[in-house]
């Protein structure tokens, strides 16, 4: 019995290949595309040879073999779901992990969102230049500010920088470098050529996401602990 099923399914395979052959100019096999075709005989060929691998292996024990073959389905079927919703598990799993570590961006899309951290801030692991420079929403001013630390994680020529600019603090008036960053990228937005300042030494403890990024966005928004970030299409 068991090895009538198994000539049957090989027959099966062998006619699954002629039609292929057949129809390869037509580019269809009945409702499918002879590739879609193509891919389920390979699935149908890989079951066959699990079962019957299992069947040899395990001949005087037919309860045993039949779970082995459900074991290797089931887990042939786990992978099949994974790939095809491999993009909705990375998105969940961006979520998850920006809610575990504030200021890690979740991304779908050119859609980011970013949760509120413990402090009442919204700390945001940014990429400038390509290097990694942690900096602190603030609406309030009008241009991306950058530390000496971030600066020069970024790539910045520090010995160059010429501090002309006049900038209000909560501390008063201080000076600062005018630059123009290359990139900002915040999950998967970048914004390229974006105009910054560069603070004196000492002058600023966390660097500022401001509005020269955020006036590049289609838009921007706080929705309770979210902060949600929408590049242009």
């Amino acid at each position: 019995m068991r090895s009538r099923l198994l000539w049957i399914l090989l027959i099966g395979l062998a006619l699954a290949l002629i039609l292929l052959i057949a129809n390869h100019d037509t580019g269809t096999v009945g409702p499918f595309s002879t590739d879609d075709f193509a891919a389920l005989a390979r699935k149908i060929a890989l079951l066959v040879f699990l079962c019957s691998g299992a069947l040899i292996m395990f001949r005087e024990s037919i309860g045993k073999a039949l779970q082995i073959v459900a074991i290797w389905i089931v887990i042939g079927l786990a992978l099949a779901l994974g790939y095809t919703y491999r993009f909705e598990l990375r998105h969940a799993y961006d979520r998850v992990m920006a809610e575990m570590m504030p200021g890690r961006a979740a991304s779908r899309g050119r859609v980011v969102e970013i949760a509120r951290g413990n402090a009442g801030e919204f700390g945001i692991s940014t990429r400038v230049n390509g290097g990694t420079v942690p900096m602190i929403l603030d609406t309030g001013a009008s241009a991306v500010v950058l530390t000496q630390e971030a600066a020069k994680a970024a790539g910045l020529p520090l010995e160059v920088l010429n501090y002309n600019v006049t900038v209000d603090t909560a501390n008063g008036k201080t000076r600062a470098a005018a630059v123009t960053l290359d990139s900002i990228g915040v999950g998967g937005l970048v914004e390229r050529s974006v105009p910054a300042l560069i603070a004196q030494p000492g002058q600023l403890r966390t660097s500022l996401l401001g509005m020269s990024f955020l006036n590049r966005l289609e838009s921007w928004e706080v929705r309770g602990d979210k902060l949600v970030l929408r590049g242009y299409p």
